[in-house]
C-alpha cells in the first residue's frame, strides 16, 4: 500500500502544482464615475473618472465601455492614457450603461456597471457669491445658476461657513438664492461656500471661500491679569502681566491697554498692544504698590479693569508636594489636595518661568478650580534649560499664598563648567577650596552633587561628592590630613541624571610647617583659657560663707587685700563688667550675717568699743558710755581688724596695724616735711597707709 502512494503521489503533484502557481489575472478594476459639465452654454460631453489600479510589474490595458440600456450596441473608448470622455456624438440622452475593463497577459477584469440618466448627470459650474454686512446680522447672497436655458427646473444650494476659531463647517441645505447669519460674532472674519443644482442633477463644486468681516463692537469679558515675579517671587521684583483678550471678546482690533497703579500718587498708563506670544507686561516693577487694575480698549469702548491679586505679606511657602511630568511639547503639573478645609479657597494658580528670561518672557500661568488638581501646558519647551513650576492658592478675599515651586527640564543635559574655582586658603594638612555654584540659567540638568577629584603628587586620589547648597551661590569645602610640602592637584566638576560635567582643574602645594604666628595664637589661647578656667573655680570656691579662709590659705604672708577700698571698687567694677566669670555657688541653707558699719574715730580707743552677741550668733560692735564720738569711732575701727582677722585666721595681718604712737609719729613727720595728713585719712583706709606708698614717696620716686 505504501509502495502504491509513493508510486502516485508525483502524478498527483504534477496535476495540481500547475493550477496553485498559476499567475492571477488583473485586480478589479473600480466603477466609472460620471457626469456632464455644464458650462454657461454647452453641455455636450460626458467626463468619468476612473481608478485603474494597475499591477507594479505586469503592463494593464483599460478600455471604457458603454452602451445603452436597453440596447445591445455598445461603444468602446481605449487608449493610453485613458482620458475618460465620451463626445455627443458618441452616446444618445437617456440611460447608459458604463463599465470599466482591464487586460493583461494573464487575462482580463470587468468593474461593476454604471447605470444613469444623461439628464441626472448634468453638473453645474460653482456660484459666484456677494455679501451684505450688518450690525445686527450678515447676510449673503449668489449668482442663480442658468437652469432655464438647459431647460431644467431649479434645483437646491448648499451654503456652509466658519470663523477663524472653528476647525470645521457649519452646513445647511435646501437653500435657494441666500443665507443670513443673526448676531455674528462681533468683528469676527466669516468664510462662505455655496454650491447648487438643477433639476436632479448633480451638485456643482463648491465655490471659492468668499471671507467677509463683521462690524466691531466693545469689547467684553476680563482681562487674566498675574504677575511675574521671576525665580525669586519676591514682591519688589514682579512685573504685572496679562493675557490677550481672545478674538471673541476683543469683538475689533484692541488699540491698547489701560494700567492703573495705586501707591502715594496714583498713575494710569496707556500702552500700547505689543505683546509676545499673547502675553502682555507693564515695564515698571511693582514696588511699593497697593493695587493693580488692568483693561483692554478699542474704538467702540473698554473692557471692565481686571485687579491683580497681589502677594499677601509675610505669607510664605507650605511646600506642598508638586509632580512635575514634561517633555519638549507638554507640561503637565499635579499637586496634592489640601490638608485642612478648603472653604476659604477661590481658585489654584500655576505658572512656569524659564529661567534667565526677562519679564514677560518665558513665562506663563493657568487658573484652576479648587476643585482640580491638575494643570497642563502646551510646548515647546527648550531642551537642557531649566523651568521652575510654582503653585499658589486665591481666596476668596482675593489673597494669593505661595505654595510651593519645583524646577524642572523638558530634557537633562551634561552641566557646564563651575564659573570659578579656587584655594582660598592653605596650611600644612588641610586647605579650603572655594567654588561658585553654576547658576540655575547655566544650569543644563539638575546638579546633584559636586564632585571632588584629588590627586597627590605621591600617586594617591580620593575623591569627595559634595551636597548641592541652592541658596548659596558660593560653596566652601575644607580637605583635611594632607602632608605637608607635598604637590596636589584637585579637579571639579557637577553631576547631572545625564553624566558629569567638564572638569574645572586648580593646583596647590602644602606649607612644610605651621606658621609661626598660627602657634603663638593655639599657645595664647590655650593659656588665656586655663587661666580662665583656674579663676572660675578659685571664686567659685571662694564665694560661700564658710569658704573664705581660701585667700589666706593659699597667702599666708600676704595681707589681706579686702581692707582696701581701692579694691573693693575695682571688686565691684569686675562684678559689673564680668557677670559671667563670678557665679554664685548654691548653699541649700545659707547664713545670713547682718553688719551694721559704724564710723570709727582715730582718737578712740579699745575700751570705748564694746562687743555684743545677738541671740541669732552674730556679733557688734557698740561704743562705751562715756568716751567720745571720736574716741569710740577709732576703737571700733580696731576691734574691727582684730575681729577680722582672728576671725579668718591671720593673726600678722593684726600685729601690723598702726598704733597711735607710729601714727603720731608720722605725722610729725609728714608736718616737718610740709605735708598733711588730713586729707589722706579722709580718703584713705589703714590699709593704704601702711602697704602703700605716700604722695610724698610717688613724688620722689
Amino acid at each position: 500500500m505504501a509502495t502504491l502512494w509513493s508510486r502516485c503521489l508525483p502524478s498527483i503533484l504534477l496535476v495540481i502544482m500547475p493550477s496553485c502557481f498559476a499567475p492571477a489575472p488583473p485586480a478589479f478594476p473600480s466603477p466609472p464615475q460620471c457626469h456632464i459639465p455644464c458650462p454657461e452654454d454647452d453641455c455636450a460631453e460626458i467626463h468619468c473618472s476612473l481608478d485603474p489600479r494597475p499591477h507594479p510589474e505586469i503592463p494593464t490595458n483599460y478600455s471604457l465601455h458603454w452602451e445603452p440600456a436597453n440596447s445591445d450596441e455598445g461603444r468602446v473608448l481605449t487608449g493610453t492614457p485613458l482620458s475618460g470622455i465620451i463626445h455627443r456624438e458618441d452616446f444618445t440622452r437617456g440611460e447608459l450603461r458604463v463599465w470599466v475593463q482591464a487586460e493583461d497577459r494573464n487575462g482580463s477584469a470587468k468593474s461593476q456597471d454604471a447605470l444613469f440618466h444623461t439628464a441626472d448627470i448634468i453638473k453645474l459650474p460653482p456660484p459666484k457669491i456677494s455679501s451684505v454686512s450688518h450690525q445686527e446680522l450678515l447676510e449673503i447672497s449668489w449668482t442663480i445658476p442658468p437652469c432655464d436655458e438647459l431647460q431644467l427646473s431649479f434645483g437646491q444650494c448648499d451654503v456652509r461657513y466658519r470663523t477663524e476659531a472653528d476647525r470645521g463647517w457649519h452646513e445647511d441645505e435646501n437653500v435657494h438664492v441666500g443665507y443670513t447669519i443673526e448676531n455674528p460674532q462681533a468683528s469676527t472674519e466669516y468664510e462662505f461656500q455655496v454650491r447648487c443644482s438643477c433639476g436632479t442633477g448633480l451638485k456643482s463644486d463648491w465655490s471659492e471661500i468668499h471671507s467677509v468681516r463683521s462690524k466691531e463692537a466693545a469689547p467684553e469679558g476680563a482681562l487674566d491679569v498675574w504677575s511675574d515675579c521671576g525665580i525669586s517671587q519676591e514682591s519688589c521684583d514682579c512685573f504685572v502681566t496679562w493675557k490677550e483678550l481672545p478674538k471673541a471678546q476683543a469683538r475689533g482690533h484692541i488699540r491698547g491697554y489701560r494700567v492703573r497703579l495705586s501707591h502715594n500718587d496714583p498713575l494710569e498708563v496707556n500702552m500700547s498692544t505689543a505683546c509676545e506670544k499673547k502675553i502682555c507686561s507693564f515695564g515698571s516693577p511693582l514696588k511699593d504698590v497697593s493695587s493693580v487694575s488692568v483693561s483692554a480698549y478699542n474704538a467702540c469702548g473698554a473692557t471692565s479693569p481686571s485687579s491683580l491679586a497681589l502677594p499677601t505679606p509675610g505669607k510664605h511657602k507650605s511646600e506642598r508636594a508638586v509632580h512635575l511630568v514634561m517633555n519638549e511639547e507638554n507640561l503637565t503639573v499635579s499637586w496634592e489636595p489640601p490638608s485642612q478645609g478648603s472653604d476659604h479657597l477661590k481658585e489654584h494658580v500655576v505658572q512656569y518661568k524659564e529661567a534667565g528670561r526677562p519679564p514677560g518672557q518665558g513665562f506663563d500661568w493657568i487658573k484652576v478650580g479648587k476643585g482640580l488638581r491638575t494643570g497642563t501646558f502646551e510646548g515647546p519647551f527648550t531642551k537642557y534649560k531649566a523651568y521652575q513650576v510654582s503653585l499658589f492658592t486665591v481666596s476668596n478675599s482675593n489673597n494669593v499664598h505661595h505654595l510651593s515651586s519645583v524646577i524642572g527640564y523638558s530634557l537633562q543635559g551634561p552641566p557646564p563648567k563651575v564659573p570659578s574655582f579656587e584655594v582660598s586658603s592653605i596650611a600644612a594638612t588641610h586647605v579650603n577650596l572655594l567654588w561658585e555654584s553654576i547658576p540655575l540659567p547655566m544650569q543644563t540638568g539638575k546638579i546633584l552633587y559636586y564632585q571632588l577629584i584629588v590627586e597627590s603628587g605621591a600617586g594617591g586620589q580620593k575623591v569627595f561628592n559634595v551636597s548641592v547648597s541652592p541658596q548659596q551661590k558660593k560653596q566652601t569645602f575644607e580637605l583635611r590630613r594632607l602632608s605637608p610640602g607635598q604637590d596636589y592637584e584637585v579637579r571639579i566638576r557637577a553631576v547631572t541624571p545625564a553624566g558629569p560635567g567638564a572638569n574645572e582643574t586648580a593646583k596647590f602645594k602644602t606649607n612644610h610647617h605651621e606658621p609661626f604666628e598660627h602657634i603663638i595664637a593655639l599657645v595664647l589661647g590655650a593659656v588665656l583659657l586655663v587661666f580662665i578656667c583656674i579663676l572660675f573655680v578659685f571664686c567659685s570656691a571662694c564665694r560661700g560663707e564658710k569658704k573664705t579662709w581660701c585667700l589666706s590659705v593659699s597667702l599666708p604672708k600676704v595681707p589681706d587685700a579686702r581692707n582696701s577700698h581701692i579694691f573693693r571698687h575695682m571688686k565691684h567694677q569686675m562684678n559689673d563688667s564680668f557677670p559671667w566669670i563670678f557665679i554664685p555657688v548654691y548653699e541649700p541653707h545659707p547664713k545670713i550675717s547682718v553688719l551694721e558699719v559704724v564710723e570709727v574715730q582715730p582718737w578712740a580707743s579699745e575700751s570705748s568699743v564694746e562687743k555684743i552677741s545677738d541671740p541669732d550668733g552674730s556679733t557688734k560692735l557698740v561704743a562705751k558710755s562715756g568716751c567720745s564720738r571720736a574716741e569710740c569711732r577709732d576703737d571700733q575701727r580696731e576691734e574691727a581688724v582684730r575681729e577680722e582677722s582672728h576671725r579668718y585666721g591671720r593673726e600678722e595681718y593684726s600685729q601690723m596695724v598702726d598704733s597711735d604712737e607710729e601714727r603720731d609719729k608720722e605725722e610729725e613727720e609728714d608736718r616737718a616735711d610740709g605735708w598733711s595728713s588730713s586729707e589722706e585719712e579722709q580718703s584713705s583706709s589703714g590699709y593704704e597707709k601702711h602697704f602703700m606708698p605716700t604722695a610724698l614717696e610717688v613724688q620722689e620716686a
